[in-house]
């Protein structure tokens, strides 16, 4: 049978877009031609992997650099906000995220039909956590299936017994779980009642209070591994739900850099993504503490070279590492909760500090401890001996590495990608 078109269409963030590069990877070694819907703020990430991009407005048109200027300010101007609980982050950062989420929703629907016609793939594959209704209306109208990916926690699927999503909560603190929901729902709600608004235009029936997209009746892949899965109430149906153990990508090699100091020293990898790099205070200050410790530490530093004077001597900075071959070579990982470093230290079997800021790094976090995975720390409220006694312990706790070991053995045979791809596979044919 000759391959299919298959057109993935991620949320415009690295954790998302690099997560379905995995999958789109394993989907051309299997014959199939891999494209990709984006927003111009995501051009030439895709075509970097050697996909053909096709781009998709979700904004007010402008130029790329623009548009990704218009979100690292957004992320920088909510740094104040990143102390906060995921409580109080309610009524500031979660609140202006969905309201900018919705934006994007009913701007696609401009565009979205038009390119799906152009292309006419065998199967879209949406990464997000709100509904496109040209995605649902181009499948039904073309009989053709569509599949959504999970890509952060598992619990963007909800169940009454885990914990609602963003919240942090704790896997049996209900009392948190009905706060963090009646909370939420009050705050959102009047964006809410504007999605539901737009989904009556597209002839879509409305949402529920708290919940902006649905599980496809295709398949569902959740990325989430299953050394770390929650006990829901009700399983998931494996005939539409599959989990991918991580799905890491293939990424290319990286050869660790000389030091100018401890250079057979334990290697650090510290990173808080492409927009948490915005926060260079934080980042200046775990290099003073890592500074004076026995090992060495590759900092990204996103587009923030030019901030950093004096670099120590056992510290390598950059605006960017081919992130799975670093944390493969790494003894332990400092991050700050994102789904690609989450997964990609269970998968290399690396015990990982997150100090989370925002979004689905307070889920991760939470459940690295309560799963024996790794540490959680407040990002700003420690100090250099806390820090120090962590990577102490992430260097030297024997059971911690065991754990780490077995959940990563189990990953590796799973092989995500190919999992993913092999379930498409059977669907799209």
């Amino acid at each position: 049978m000759p391959g299919k078109v298959i057109a993935f269409f991620p949320e415009a963030a690295f954790g998302p877009a690099l997560n379905s590069v995995g999958i789109a990877q394993a989907c051309e070694k299997l014959g199939h031609k891999a494209v990709f819907l984006t927003d111009p703020g995501m051009q030439g990430v895709y075509s970097g992997y050697g996909f053909d991009e096709y781009t998709v407005n979700m904004s007010e048109p402008m130029p790329p650099q623009e548009m990704a200027r218009y979100w690292t300010d957004f992320i920088n101007g909510h740094i104040p906000n990143f102390d906060l609980s995921p409580y109080q982050q309610i009524d500031n950062y979660v609140k202006e995220c969905w309201e900018a989420i919705v934006e994007t929703a009913i701007w696609a629907e401009k565009e979205l039909p038009g390119v799906l016609g152009k292309i006419q793939p065998d199967m879209v594959c949406v990464d997000n956590v709100i509904l496109f209704p040209a995605i649902k209306r181009y499948a039904r109208e073309n009989q053709k299936p569509w599949v959504r990916i999970i890509s952060c926690s598992e619990n963007e699927i909800d169940d009454p017994n885990i914990p609602p999503h963003l919240s942090g909560c704790g896997e049996n603190d209900t009392a948190c779980f009905a706060a963090y929901q009646e909370h939420f729902n009050e705050v959102v709600k009047p964006t809410h009642d504007k999605f539901n608004v737009f989904l009556a235009q597209c002839d879509e029936e409305p949402y529920p209070i708290g919940e902006f997209f649905e599980a496809s009746p295709h398949m569902n892949l959740l990325l989430y591994p299953e050394s770390v899965k929650f006990k829901r109430a009700t399983a998931l149906d494996p005939a539409r739900f599959q989990y991918l153990e991580g799905c890491v990508r293939d990424e290319s090699a990286f050869e660790v850099p000389t030091f100018k100091a401890n250079n057979d020293a334990p290697l650090l990898y510290v990173s808080f993504g492409s927009l948490g790099s915005g926060d260079t205070v934080l980042l200046k200050r775990l290099m003073e503490a890592i500074a004076v410790m026995p090992v060495r530490a590759l900092f990204n530093v996103g587009d923030y070279e030019s901030e950093y004077d004096a670099v120590p001597a056992n510290i390598e900075i950059a605006s960017w590492y081919p992130q799975p071959s670093v944390i493969s070579q790494a003894d332990a990982v400092i991050h700050h909760g994102g789904n690609n470093s989450f997964n990609e230290c269970l998968y290399f079997g690396k015990p990982a500090l997150i100090m989370p800021y925002v979004w689905d790094g307070h889920d991760n976090a939470k459940r690295v401890t309560e799963t024996g995975h790794g540490f959680h720390l407040h990002r700003n409220d420690w100090t250099p001996d806390e820090l120090h006694a962590c990577i102490d312990s992430m260097l030297t706790n024997k059971k911690l590495h065991e754990r780490l070991q077995a959940t990563s053995a189990h990953m590796r045979s799973e092989d995500g990608p190919t999992k993913a791809a092999e379930i498409l596979d059977r669907l799209v044919s």
